[in-house]
């Protein structure tokens, strides 16, 4: 058995490099025909040396980093696109809005129904079926009536007219010749005298019979201080609608005796053992 020659020594990085210099892509270790191949290879323009261990296409393509860059340049150009148009749609739309607070005439009316008003934090829209009655700073009114469409029955009508009507009338009460703002709700109905609303995304508008829904009445009011005092009268509604109000904001009976029981045979149960008990005491006296 041939001994193992222990002197021998581990190549360095650099003269492994060297062993593997003159390697072409074929692993041939001859040095001249390793830089023929090259130079054959080079002047066909054919990749000659490859690094297995490289991250690079062989092939020498840059494709991939180019559609890298690429999908990075749409998407940044694409969030500063949304942002923009956000920012921009803000400006327009305040810019479109009609400043009641300021003046009141038909036109800043119709313009405020059409476009909206600012409410809160953000702006208050209107239905899109609306007749400007009256605008008129020297008799101190405002007169509107909408046709809601959207709404599926009277409680979700009632709280959106609400909104609404606070928001166009409290806009307008500030301007310093308005003193009433009347805001009437129409809706649909059908042969039942359910509410109708739009559908297919509001393309396909209800047909059958309207009729006035509410009506909300803003006055304002001066205090002694110089303030201003809001009123707000909500009429017209009727019988059916009101029923149909309370049916919404009432809960079923049955549903609050399922959840916290039914507190009157609970009461009764109560009455009778406290009987029972003063009864056996009175008993147990006696003896």
């Amino acid at each position: 058995m041939a001994k193992k020659d222990k002197s021998a020594k581990a190549p360095t990085p650099d003269e492994v490099e060297a062993i593997f210099s003159d390697v072409d892509e074929t692993g041939h270790t001859n040095a001249s025909k390793a830089r023929k191949e090259r130079t054959r290879r080079r002047a066909r323009k054919a990749a000659v040396e490859v690094d297995p261990l490289s991250g690079d296409d062989p092939s020498g393509s840059n494709v991939g980093k180019t559609m890298t860059r690429a999908a990075v340049v749409v998407l940044i150009v694409l969030l500063v696109a949304v942002v923009v148009s956000q920012v921009a749609c803000g400006l327009v739309r305040r810019a479109g809005t009609a400043q009641l607070a300021e003046h009141v005439d038909a036109a800043s009316v119709n313009t405020a129904l059409r476009n909206g008003v600012e409410w809160g934090d953000g702006f208050t829209q209107f239905p899109e079926d609306y007749t400007v009655l009256e605008a008129n700073e020297k008799s101190g009114t405002i007169e509107v009536s909408v046709v809601d469409t959207s709404s599926k029955n009277e409680l979700e009508c009632l709280a959106g007219s609400q909104i609404q009507a606070a928001a166009l009338s409290v806009n307008a009460l500030l301007n310093p010749n308005i003193n009433q703002v009347i805001y009437h709700v129409d809706v649909h109905v059908d042969d039942n005298g359910d509410i109708q609303q739009s559908s297919l995304f509001g393309f396909l508008k209800p047909t059958g019979t309207m009729k006035r829904f509410a009506t909300f009445v803003w006055t304002k009011s001066t205090g002694v201080n110089g303030g201003f005092n809001f009123n707000c009268m909500i009429t017209d509604l009727d019988a059916t609608a009101s029923e149909n109000l309370r049916e919404k904001v009432t809960l079923p009976t049955n549903i609050l005796d399922a959840v916290i029981g039914d507190s009157a045979a609970t009461t009764e149960a109560a009455s009778t053992a406290d009987a029972v008990t003063a009864e056996a005491a009175t008993e147990a006296a006696a003896e």
